[in-house]
């Protein structure tokens, strides 16, 4: 047994050691051995424990897959109902949407009947009123042919442009500042003579304008035609305005311009377009040519001046009851001061018995506070001064 079998550097291993080597090492497999079943023995235990884990949790999903399956069902069944409900909600407001719109239409097709009709109707209204403007117009071109009519005959013209000028002067002038052919001191008769305030003369207005002339160079047809019609309004234009002055222009009775009245815009337009010079000299001749515009603005000028008059007259009225005014207001003032020197003197004359009834009140207080004997005080106090016994 203490034999030794072989040495291990120099320590020599025997028969014992050797079996206890091998008795440990046996012992030593056994526990390995062991320990392996033991953790055999956990891991089977593990994983049974894992499976029945895994079980476990795959039945609670499954039994929550068959809730949500459930759910799902009845959410189905609800939105089906819903569907349902919203569909028959749609039909019934389609049916009444489509009622209201076949209302509305309705109504708007009964509206557009009566506007259609309405229209017809102005429509006709319009006709007729055209027809009454065509029927006036066709009397205007009748009168305008009256007027043609007018113009080419020279004594119809002259009383047309006389009309106008009177019509023109009587709407714009009262009647008492003008005078239609009137008389002058040397037997000539204006059309119209305008008397202004503030001066004896009169202005004269003439109407009898040459339009032969100007009718003429109308109608000429070329440029010698043309030119003797310009030389002859000219020669009348000139003469016309020279007559004029001769006869309407008298130191002291007529004022130093007179107004040649052309019945015509268009004539006086034309005048002043072709003949410009001839305008001119008819200013130097201190004749004024108007036209039934230019002649309305002169009225207006003559109403303003109308008008100023009558305002300065009234202002020397007015002037004179202010005058008068404040003649009673100065006499109402001496009035006042006699009175107030009267309350003066009355208030000092009351003061002056108010000043002697205290002296006399005073007396009689220094009188009844005097000793007297018993039987006479009161007899005294009561009948001779009664206002100091009290």
């Amino acid at each position: 047994m203490n034999e030794a079998l072989f040495l291990v550097g120099e320590t020599p291993v025997t028969v014992l050691h050797a079996a206890v080597c091998a008795a440990a090492t046996a012992l030593g497999l056994m526990l390995a051995l062991l320990v392996a079943a033991r953790r055999a023995g956990q891991a089977r235990a593990a994983e049974a424990g894992a499976a029945a884990e895994r079980q476990r949790e795959l039945d609670d999903k499954m039994a929550e897959i068959a809730r949500a399956n459930a759910e799902l069902t009845g959410r189905m069944r609800q939105m089906g109902e819903q569907l349902a409900q919203r569909q028959s909600d749609l039909g019934r407001l389609m049916a009444e949407r489509l009622d209201a719109v076949t209302h509305r239409v309705g109504q708007g097709l009964q509206q557009q009947t009566r506007e259609t009709t309405d229209n017809l109707g102005k429509l006709n209204e319009r006709l007729a009123v055209i027809d009454a403007a065509q029927a006036r117009l066709a009397g205007l071109t009748e009168q305008v042919v009256g007027l043609k009519d007018i113009l080419a005959n020279k004594q119809a013209r002259g009383a047309f442009g006389q009309g106008r000028m009177e019509a023109i002067v009587r709407d714009g002038l009262p009647a008492s500042f003008f005078e239609f052919q009137a008389t002058l001191s040397t037997g000539k008769r204006p059309d119209c003579a305008v008397k202004l305030p503030g001066d004896d003369r009169v202005m004269v207005i003439d109407a009898k304008f040459p339009l032969e002339a100007f009718l003429a160079l109308k109608e000429a047809a070329d440029d010698d035609a043309r030119t003797a019609a310009k030389a002859r309004v000219r020669s009348d234009f000139i003469r016309h305005v020279k007559d004029i002055a001769d006869k309407y222009f008298i130191p002291g009775e007529t004022q130093d311009l007179a107004l040649l009245f052309v019945p015509s815009e268009s004539v006086y337009a034309e005048l002043n377009e072709l003949f410009d010079d001839v305008v001119q000299r008819a200013h130097k001749a201190r004749v004024i040519i108007v036209s039934p515009s230019l002649l309305m603005m002169a009225v207006q000028v003559m109403q303003a001046i109308v008008r100023d008059a009558r305002i300065r007259d009234q202002a020397h009225v007015i002037q004179t009851e202010v005058a008068r005014m404040m003649e009673d207001v100065r006499r109402l003032a001496d009035r006042v001061g006699k009175l107030d020197s009267h309350f003066r003197q009355a208030q000092e004359d009351v003061a002056g018995i108010v000043t002697s009834a205290d002296k006399v009140q005073r007396r009689g207080q220094k009188i009844a506070e005097l000793e007297l004997p018993e039987t006479q005080r009161p007899a005294a106090q009561a009948g001779l001064f009664p206002r100091a016994a009290e």
